[in-house]
């Protein structure tokens, strides 16, 4: 148990690295492009999605049966935290798939400034087109791969009761996805694929869960941190290739 802790706190350590990390030289060149698709999702979803957070609000709370009226005082504040976690959350993995050949470059970035040889998966004869697309396409696959578990999690939403712990299960949720998704741009990149590390994590590298969990904990609270959540992106892609070489993932596939 104190083992565990110890990681999750580590993990979320790591994100911390990130930020530090990017106003290092050879860096911080490859921060602006994916900052600003991040600043630009995010203020959309500031117009769209709170403009009709009021009606999401109504149309929850005509679910809850006449004997439950009076919680209404504490489930509105966990509907919003809900809505708002889960729209933040979504909003950074669409950043993602927009983001993402950006990210790939920031992430080898990262490595070599850190030391690490930087994978050259999409380098092996195809071109910069066809590795922009493959990277367009490994994340259009795990944004679907989300999509499908979140959508149940989010109904929970809406049942009365449960919907008390749904914003806790939700902060799990995301922060292991958050994880996988940050730390698939060093793992690819040395030719670990998405079930493979999503196994190793859970089952094979020593603490792999709870560094996961910690760091994906700790960039799904920042994105709720106004001037923070423009900067998580980047700073998780950085963060997550800081605990990838650090821990030794990366040299474990290398040397296969």
């Amino acid at each position: 148990m104190i083992a565990a802790i110890g990681g999750f706190l580590r993990g979320a350590g790591y994100l911390l690295q990130g930020f530090a990390l990017l106003p290092r030289p050879g860096v911080r060149r490859h921060v602006i492009l994916p900052l600003l698709v991040n600043f630009l999702l995010f203020a959309l979803f500031m117009v769209l999605g709170v403009s009709q957070l009021d009606g999401l609000l109504e149309a929850a709370m005509a679910y809850l049966p006449q004997w439950l009226q009076w919680l209404e005082w504490l489930l509105w504040p966990l509907f919003l935290a809900g809505v708002l976690l889960a729209g933040f959350y979504l909003t950074l993995l669409l950043a993602g798939l927009v983001a993402a050949p950006f990210n790939g470059l920031l992430s080898e970035a990262v490595e070599r400034v850190l030391g690490g040889s930087a994978g050259t998966d999409g380098d092996t004869g195809g071109g910069v087109f066809t590795g922009l697309l493959a990277d367009f396409l490994a994340e259009l696959r795990k944004l679907g791969y989300f999509l499908w578990r979140a959508l149940p999690l989010l109904l929970l939403f809406l049942v009365p009761g449960i919907n008390l712990a749904a914003p806790l299960l939700w902060l799990l949720f995301s922060a292991w996805m958050l994880a996988l998704e940050y730390l698939d741009y060093p793992l690819s990149a040395h030719g670990h694929r998405f079930p493979r590390y999503r196994h190793r994590l859970r089952h094979q590298w020593h603490q792999g869960r709870a560094l996961a969990l910690g760091f994906g904990a700790a960039a799904s609270l920042l994105t709720l941190v106004p001037l923070f959540n423009f900067l998580v992106m980047p700073a998780a892609v950085a963060g997550a290739t800081a605990m990838a070489l650090r821990e030794g993932w990366l040299q474990e596939e290398a040397a296969r």
